[in-house]
This record gives structure tokens, sequence and C-alpha cells, in this order.
């Protein structure tokens, strides 16, 4: 009797064993041309794996003379006869060809491990250990198999080759040496259905019946280097020295089951793709639509995301994503409505978040299939889709649209799903939007410098449109940055006299210096020290009487080369005690990065800097008033005094009214922080190491003109010849004298306002007297007419005292 009889007339007694028998081989070697095992299996493993069913039969064995059913022994003693005639059944092999000489018999032998009871339910298979070759398959993971095609092929899902290398040197571990290690390395397979969906399977693997020992000859590693082992997971190397390819012998078969947990794995991924986020290397998740499909079950799924613009109202892409995300729904929303009735959807959106879900497209109200807008659904063959706003502390960050050709295929059970993602896709938006800002600003920093606040929008605009252009990999050039038709306002402080000041402490560092050096020469009493002596009586001569350009130059130089280190050597030898006090006491006068005395010049600078701290610091805190004004672009100077400029017009702020009478308060401003810088300065000026005077000046200038970002300078400046007046009288006024007079038009304890026409003149008359009033100024006006400088003529000038 054959064995297929014998099949049959035990299955009508034993109606719970299964009849399927398949061999993934035969996909890829359908004319029956089985190799060798060893041959086949891709991956390197510390196995030699062979094929055996010896532990199953010892099992059979057992239940042959323990089992007291009777119709169980004599079912296992049929099956024991069956194969006692092929050895190779339960010595092990490695030729595949024998699966095909034996398949009646190997599927007759595992039949009470596959109930048919259980085959349409179960996915389950055998399996040669730690291969991707199963057989013996359960009718669902059959009609799995037939739904993904011919040319498919099983693979263990996201494992390298170091990974599985290390993984089965640690079953070696745990199951023949019994250490204590939990090999815990989850292995998945990734099988599309028959409608493309790639559908993700957990592997369980019973490895009852395998058996693990070395081969002969393998040296058995010690428990030392067992432990260093388990400390370097990494080093695949040292691995396969103490575990060499095929030195160990893997043998018997194993019983797989896949568990469906497709939403599981769809979900950990989109998790995964959603924290990936590197936009200094931004690369777009192609997987990400594939990952939706399998989350949501729905073959033919487009998926589309557009961040919100809150200051704008609007909508926006992501460049890096255009070729990813569909947003017909969203593109939609943009391009149809005007811009009043987008921020008003915009706004309710707060008030009411609610999804949009619509199942069925045909199912809508004739008088919505109607309207004019309806048509993008039918254009973009959308039968079925969700419009999901993302918020966040409530506020709108995002909007998905997850849109479908295939009917009903989305629905609430679908939205329902999205609400396990949620959290991370706000995690991920905040993130990237965080990331976004970052970037943006680095781009403005890098190319533009700091810029002020009132105008960085517009940096703001141009980097974005630069770093989307990066992100979608396109060529853009950064276009220069201008303002049109501003009002200028100019002022200083300036320090009166502060270059005779400096000449004149000049003078008496080096004075004080040469007057040391003779001291200390005339102590030294020898023929260099003579020679000196001279070279410095020459220079005191030359600066008292008739100094040149290089006056100090020259001294600094004879210092340097000749006096200085002669003076040191004088320290190293045996000299007296007092003359070396003295060398040192000059030395410790000496500037070090000038070799010159410089006491009296520093307590200069450090006046200089205190009181341009003081004044620049009151200017930065008036500014915040003045912003309140109306945004404008503000910078200022500090050198010797501190100067300011004021550029208002409506395209520093195109979204804000504008008048002149954003003007007039501005220029008031201006002249109230003056008078407070002056006062202020009154206060502290005592306390400053050298007394110092500022005469203040304001120039008003009616013209407008246009500044342009330089981007070489990394500065705004006037644009244009045409503009470039302002400039160059703002530079001459500084020396400026009142005309036919030898007096210049700036004084110390006076403001000077320098213009062209009666107009300001009336205008200024009227702040004067407000702050008269307040008793800031006094009431000893001026009214001057200034020099006429190089091709500018017609200036006026007010000049009146501070209380």
């Amino acid at each position: 009797m054959s064995i297929d009889a014998d099949f049959k007339i035990i299955q009508s007694k034993f109606p719970g064993l299964h009849n399927s028998f398949t061999f993934t081989i035969s996909y890829l070697y359908p004319q029956n041309l089985f190799p060798v095992l060893s041959n086949l299996y891709k991956k390197e493993s510390p196995f030699q794996v062979f094929i055996s069913f010896k532990k199953y039969l010892d099992v059979l064995e057992h239940i042959r003379y323990n089992d007291r059913l009777e119709y169980r022994a004599s079912y296992a003693e049929s099956l024991i006869e069956k194969t006692k005639n092929f050895q190779e059944l339960r010595d092990g092999f490695q030729d595949l060809s024998l699966f095909e000489k034996h398949k009646d018999l190997i599927r007759l032998l595992l039949a009470d491990l596959f109930p048919t009871g259980l085959t349409r339910n179960e996915i389950k298979a055998a399996g040669i250990p730690l291969t991707n070759i199963t057989f013996n398959y359960t009718e669902r993971f059959q009609n799995i198999l037939n739904d993904a095609g011919k040319d498919f092929e099983i693979e263990f899902r996201d494992i390298s080759d170091d990974e599985y290398y290390v993984f089965c040197c640690c079953l070696i571990l745990q199951t023949y040496l019994k250490k204590d290690i939990k090999v815990t390395l989850p292995f998945y397979y990734d099988i599309p259905d028959k409608q493309g969906i790639i559908k993700h399977y957990k592997i369980t693997v019973n490895s009852d019946y395998s058996d693990v020992y070395p081969a002969v000859g393998t040296e058995i590693p010690s428990e030392d280097i067992l432990d260093m082992l388990l400390e370097n997971l990494d080093d695949i190397q040292l691995w396969k020295k103490y575990f060499p390819a095929e030195s160990w012998i893997l043998n018997g078969f194993s019983i797989i089951s896949l568990i469906d947990c497709t939403s599981e794995v769809a979900l950990s991924d989109l998790k995964s793709s959603l924290i990936k986020i590197d936009l200094q290397h931004p690369a777009p998740d192609e997987n990400l639509k594939e990952i939706f499909k399998s989350y949501f079950e729905v073959a033919d799924l487009n998926f589309g995301l557009m961040l919100f613009n809150t200051k704008n109202k609007r909508l926006e892409k992501l460049p890096i994503y255009d070729n990813v995300f569909t947003n017909y729904i969203l593109d939609f929303w943009i391009n149809t409505f005007d811009e009043e009735v987008r921020k008003t959807a915009f706004e309710n959106i707060s008030y009411n978040s609610k999804p949009v879900v619509v199942s069925n497209v045909d199912k809508l109200d004739d008088e919505i299939k109607k309207l004019p807008s309806f048509s993008i659904l039918k254009d973009n063959r959308i039968n079925s889709f969700m419009v999901i706003p993302i918020m966040k502390d409530g506020e709108l960050l995002a909007m998905m649209e997850f849109t479908s050709p295939l009917p009903n295929s989305l629905n609430g059970l679908k939205l329902k799903k999205l609400e396990f993602v949620a959290d991370m896709i706000i995690f991920s938006l905040s993130r990237f939007s965080y990331e976004r800002n970052n970037q943006i600003e680095a781009i403005i920093q890098r190319e533009y410098t700091t810029i002020h606040d009132s105008v960085i929008w517009k940096f703001r605009n141009e980097a974005e449109r630069y770093f989307n252009a990066y992100l979608s990999k396109k060529i853009y050039t950064l276009k220069e940055i201008s303002f049109k038709n501003l009002t200028p306002l100019f002022s200083f402080s300036d320090i009166r006299s502060s270059s005779d000041k400096r000449f004149n402490l000049m003078l008496e560092d080096l004075n004080q210096q040469i007057d040391g050096l003779h001291e200390v020469i005339l102590l030294l009493n020898s023929s260099d020290a003579e020679k000196y002596s001279l070279a410095l009586d020459v220079f005191e001569n030359e600066l008292n009487n008739e100094i040149k350009a290089d006056t100090e130059q020259r001294f600094q130089r004879l210092l340097r080369e000749e006096i200085h280190p002669y003076l040191q050597g004088q320290l190293e030898v045996k000299s007296d005690k007092a003359v070396k006090e003295k060398i040192k006491n000059y030395f410790s006068q000496v500037f070090s990065q000038n070799d010159l005395f410089y006491a009296n010049r520093k307590n200069l600078d450090d006046s200089i800097t205190l009181l341009n701290r003081k004044l620049a610091d009151i200017l930065d805190q008036k500014q915040v008033a003045a912003q309140e004004i109306f945004p404008h672009y503000f910078e200022r100077f500090k050198s010797d005094g501190v100067e300011h400029n004021l550029y208002i017009g409506p395209n520093i702020a195109p979204d804000l009214p504008y008048s002149t009478k954003v003007v007039h308060e501005l220029r008031y401003w201006q002249l109230e922080t003056i008078c407070t810088m002056e006062h202020e300065f009154n206060l502290f000026k005592k306390d400053l190491p050298i007394c110092l005077d500022i005469a203040s000046l304001i120039f008003v200038y009616n013209e407008k003109i246009d500044i342009r970002f330089r981007m070489d300078e990394k500065r705004f400046d006037v644009d244009g010849a045409f503009n470039s007046n302002f400039e160059i009288i703002k530079k001459r006024l500084d020396k400026a004298h009142i005309k036919d007079s030898t007096e210049r038009i700036t004084c110390p304890g006076k403001i000077t306002i320098v213009y062209f026409g009666m107009e300001n003149q009336r205008e200024y008359l009227q702040y004067i007297s407000r702050l008269q009033k307040q008793n800031v100024l006094k009431s000893d006006v001026e009214f001057l007419r200034v020099e006429d400088l190089q091709g500018i003529t017609g200036l006026l000038a007010l000049r009146v005292s501070f209380v």
C-alpha cells in the first residue's frame, strides 16, 4: 500500500491530521533543481545545518511504548515503521532533493503537528532552522504566499549579516553551553497581499525538534572568553574567532508560526519615520505612504500634510515632501478661497477642530456636487477622504489629509487608529518647526549677520525661500534686501575736542616716559647709557617743539630695538639693587602692546568707553518706546561719542497704517531722547577718569531715501548716488561753523537742530516749546545760518541750551 493510501486511511480515523505539503524552494527552483542546503542559504553562520526528524521520531517512540491509548500507539508505530528504511530522515541531510523524494512521507510524519481543524486559522509551517526555507504550510499560510505571487521570496526583515551571526552564536551559548542569557531578537516577514498592501508578520519558532552541538575538532571557549564576547556584541571578528563558520552542528527542524501584527509594526515604523528629522541632511521618507497603506489597510492611499503659518494665516507645503505628499484637498483650500475667507476658516478651526471624514463622495448632497469646487475631487479620483487638523495647546499646527479612489476605504474607524500616533505627529511637527526656525535663523546670521528686529521679517522671507530651495535640492541665489522711500532721522552726541585731548595726553605719556628713562640711564653711568640719553633729548625736543607724523613710531622703534633690550640686560647682570628696582618700576609703567607709557591715554579710552556705554544704553532703552510708535530700522554707532540713524516708512511694516504723523512723533521722540542723554551725562561725567564734554546735533532731512543691505559689509547703507547727498551732509556737519564765524554750530550744553526750510523750523519750535514747559530746555533759542559746505548751501539751525 502507498504512503498516500496509508495517509487517507489514518486521516479517516483521525480527522485532525492535515494533508498539506508545500516547499518554498519550489518558487525559486521550479524545475526541481534542488541544491545542497549549505550552498543555498545566503547568510554566513557558525552552523552546519542538517535537516533531521530524529527528535520527533524519538517522541513517536515514546508514544509507541508508553501511551495508554491504543490508537495513538498504533499510529506512532505505523509512522516509525514507514521511516525505518530511510535512515537519512533520522541522521540528517543537506541535499534538498531528498525533500522531493520523501515529500509524502514527511507530510504524513508531520500531520499530527498540523491539525486540519486549525489549517484555515493558523499561519504555520515547518522550517529548516535559521533559514528562510519553510515547508508543510497550513492552508492560511499557503493562501498568503499565493497572494504574494510566484516571484515573492520570504526574507527576514531588518537584520544585518553581522547581527544574524552573533544571534546564532548566542543560541549556542544558551542551548549547548547553558549560559543564562535571553536571546530575544525579533524576526519578521513582510509579505504583500493580493491588493499590494505590505502585511507584517512576527515569527515565533518552536525548536523542540532541533539539536545544537560542536562539530568534530571544535574548541569550546572558556567561561572568561564567553563573558568577554558578551561584553563585545558588536565585534563580529572577535565572535568569528571563537565561533568560526560551520564549526557547530544544527540538526533537526523547527515549527514556525506567524502572527499578523501589521498595525503594530506599521505604527512603530510610522513613529520611527516621524522621529527621524535631520534638516542638516534632509531626505524625504519615501516609505511613509506605504507605511500608512499598511497601517490603514487601504491599498490605494494618498497622504498630504501642510504646516500652518500662524503669522500669515495660511498653509505652507513642506518642499522636502513635494514628491511624496499629494495635498489635493489642502491645495484646493489654499487656491480656491480668497484671503479673508481663508483666514476666517482657520480662525474657526481653533474653536471647532473636529476632523472631516467622507467615506463615499458619491453619497454627498446634490447641492455640494453642483459646486465648482467639487470638481477637484473627481479630477483627482477622490472617492473617500479625511481632513484632520493637528492642534497643539489650542492652536492649529498643521493639517493632514488622506484620500483614496476606493469608496468607503476611509471612515471613522480609520480615523480612530490615527489617535494612537497623534501625539507623535504633534511632537514631530513641533520639532520640525523648531529645527526649521533654527536653520532659518542660522541662515540669517550667516548671510546677513545680526539684523534689527523691525526688518528681520524681510530677511526671514528670503531665508525661507533659500531654505525651501535647499530642501528641494534646487539652486537659489539670495536676493538683495532693500527698502524704498524712507524718511531718515539722524543725530549724534559727539565728544568735544577728543582728538586734541588724545594728542595732549600722548605728549604727557611720552614726556613722562622720557623723564623716567633719563632717571634710570643716569644711574647706569655707561657709554651706552650716555648714547641713549642723547637720543632721548632729541626726541624730547621734537615732541615739544617740532613734532612730526612719525615721531611716535620712531621713538617706539628706538625703545623696542635698543633701549629696552639694554635695560633687560642690566636686570640680568649683577648690578646695584636700587638700579634694578628703578628699572623694574619703569617697566611696570610700560604698556606691553606698544612699549610706551599709556596711562593718561588709557584713562581717556576708559572715559570714552564709559560715556559711550552709558549713552548707548539710554538710547537702547528709549528705542523700545520708539518702536511702539511705528516699527522702523534703527542703527547706532559708538566711536568718540554715539550717533544713530532711524529710517521710517510704510515698507518697513507694510501691514500697519502709516502717515506723516509717525515721522513727527519719532522726531519729537528723538529730540526728547537726546535731552535725556545730555541730562544723564551731566550726572555721571564727574566720575569719569578724564573730564569730557559732549555736543549734540539733530539733522532734519525731508527727502525720501532708499537703503540697501550690503552683503560684503553685512550692513545697511543708503542706496544710489541721489541718496548719498544725505550721507555727505551728515559727515560734514560735525565740524561745520556758523556762517561768517569761526564758531562751530555744535556746542557743549546745547542741542543743535540743522534743517533746510521754515516748515521744519516751525515744527521743531513746537517740540522745543513742549520741552521748555517740562523744564528740560531753556528759553535761549538761537536762530543760526550754517556756513556753505562743499556743494551744500542754505542750511539753517536752531540751538538751545539744556536746563
